[in-house]
């Protein structure tokens, strides 16, 4: 079975007609055993691939408490109290620069047809592998693969392998010689960043035990996996520039230079003669597993705090996830009668929803704000915090009908559960009324063409196919962001009536 998966390309605006993409690239999904042809075609794949990227998805399961032991000697692994690997997604480029994806339903496929094929994968020196902190996915699919076939049936190693953190921080100048930044940003920050391709992870906490896979489900595997090829080619083009441009070079260096130069002219296409393995030889890593790191364990000391905590918090407040009110915003309570909301950074994608049906939705400051923090700016700004995590709840009782938590995974029953929740009135007029970008507000009068396009000037991008429309531009007064009436503004405006029951 195969799904269509998008190349990445750019939006010029939010809100204009999307540039016609490239043709889609099929995502294979492999749900049989050896004999199927999908994991034949998998292992083909596998075998003449130059580069792989690897993406996997599990459903966590709680684990049981370590009992204590005077024994000196390593506990022995007990894979059952790692979660379960359940799908495992691969892009492949093989040398000819073609890209294949694959998204292997490890609940359907045999894990013995597969195990040979991925562990030879794993240690082929020739063969780079991409991943995005891939080690704690290692560490599950060894404990599934163990936990099935025995107990020399996981993987321990992959090598050459190129973790895309580190080739987002040389993209950006990072000095490869020092410490990279505690705060690492997460693969949809950097795709957007980087690709302006813009990954939902609505589906990232679904159950990836429930079957079948949806069709949500499998687009959403592939990406992680697919795009992590597309953010090696920006990081195999510095590198063939900085190799162009070097005036240090030996000259066995500058015909490689040289090389590389042509390699990089053609386009995606990567050049294996000789170039990838200097790549592997320069700048790839390892990734080696301990009999620790296959032990489900945690710390003792923060085990107590947290059930300490816990224990107190439980004393001053009562769990319940029911919203009882009434909100800040209530006139009863001294509010102005205007919603305001605060998403944490679990649900951000929340935010522009709430924005696009006309509602004061804001986002924290910061990538991981402290709770202390988010509770200081709901109360400053009398606002309701949204959230999924479950950890914040335990605050509700220092801001009290101050912090909801958001049951729906995904952001159109999550809207639709925040109006229904504080009886929110959505008018058609409302659609479409602030900035989702900023959460600013739009200036009262329209502009013109010729004053939009003075506005944008170092800054945005108007498309030509608009300069011969009579069309009316509306800017952010926060951001400066311009807004027109385009296809996707239409599509979102029936979206939105339909998720708000608004009648037309």
């Amino acid at each position: 079975m195969s799904f269509l998966l998008p190349h990445p390309h750019s939006h010029p605006h939010p809100m204009d007609p999307a540039p016609a993409p490239p043709p889609p690239l099929a995502v294979h999904l492999v749900a049989g055993d050896v004999s199927s042809p999908e994991l034949s075609h998998l292992i083909q794949s596998l075998s003449t691939a130059r580069i792989v990227a690897f993406d996997a998805e599990w459903k966590p399961r709680c684990r049981a408490p370590s009992a204590p032991s005077d024994d000196a000697s390593p506990a022995p692994r007990n894979p059952a109290q790692l979660p379960t690997v359940t799908v495992l997604q691969l892009a492949c480029r093989g040398e000819d620069g073609g890209n294949e994806v694959f998204v292997v339903d490890l609940l359907a496929v045999p894990l013995a047809d597969l195990w040979a094929p991925l562990r030879e994968l794993f240690e082929r020196p020739d063969v780079l592998k991409l991943g995005f902190r891939f080690k704690q996915d290692l560490v599950y699919l060894s404990a599934t693969f163990t936990a099935a076939l025995g107990c020399d049936s996981g993987f321990n190693r992959v090598e050459p392998f190129l973790d895309v953190t580190n080739v987002y921080y040389y993209l950006k100048g990072h000095d490869t010689q020092t410490r990279l930044p505690k705060e690492t940003k997460s693969l949809a920050s950097i795709c957007e960043e980087l690709l302006n391709v813009s990954l939902s992870k609505e589906l990232q906490c679904s159950d990836w035990s429930c079957r079948p896979l949806s069709e949500g489900q499998i687009q959403y595997a592939a990406s992680d996996a697919y795009y992590l090829l597309y953010i090696f080619d920006l990081f195999h083009q510095k590198v063939s520039i900085e190799e162009k441009c070097s005036s240090t070079a030996e000259a066995s260096d500058e015909h490689f230079s040289q090389r590389a130069s042509e390699c990089s002219s053609s386009g995606n296409d990567i050049c294996f003669d000789g170039y990838l393995t200097s790549i592997i030889t320069k700048y790839s890593d390892r990734i080696l597993l301990t009999e620790s790191d296959m032990k489900a364990h945690s710390s003792r000391r923060k085990e107590k705090q947290k059930l300490s905590s816990d224990a107190r918090c439980k004393e001053k407040f009562d769990y319940g996830t029911e919203w009882t009110g009434p909100p800040p915003w209530d006139p009863s309570v001294g509010g102005d009668g205007y919603p305001k909301f605060l998403c944490d950074v679990m649900i951000e994608g929340l935010a522009k929803h709430l924005r696009c049906v006309g509602l004061d939705a804001a986002t924290p400051s910061c990538k991981k704000p402290q709770p202390r923090e988010l509770l200081n700016q709901i109360y400053k700004e009398g606002r309701i915090l949204l959230t999924r995590d479950a950890k914040l709840i335990k605050y509700q009782y220092l801001a009290t009908n101050q912090v909801y938590r958001v049951k729906s995974l995904l952001k159109p029953d999550q809207l639709a559960e925040v109006i229904d929740t504080f009886k929110l009135k959505i008018s058609e007029d409302r659609l479409m009324s602030r900035c989702t970008k900023c959460n600013g507000i739009f200036i009262q009068k329209p502009l013109t063409l010729d004053e939009a396009m003075e506005a944008s000037k170092g800054f945005q991008v108007i498309p030509s196919c608009l300069f011969n429309r009579n069309m009316e531009f509306w800017k952010c007064t926060d951001c400066n962001q311009l807004y027109w009436e385009g296809t996707q503004y239409h599509n979102a405006v029936q979206k939105f009536m339909s998720v708000c029951n608004i009648s037309e």
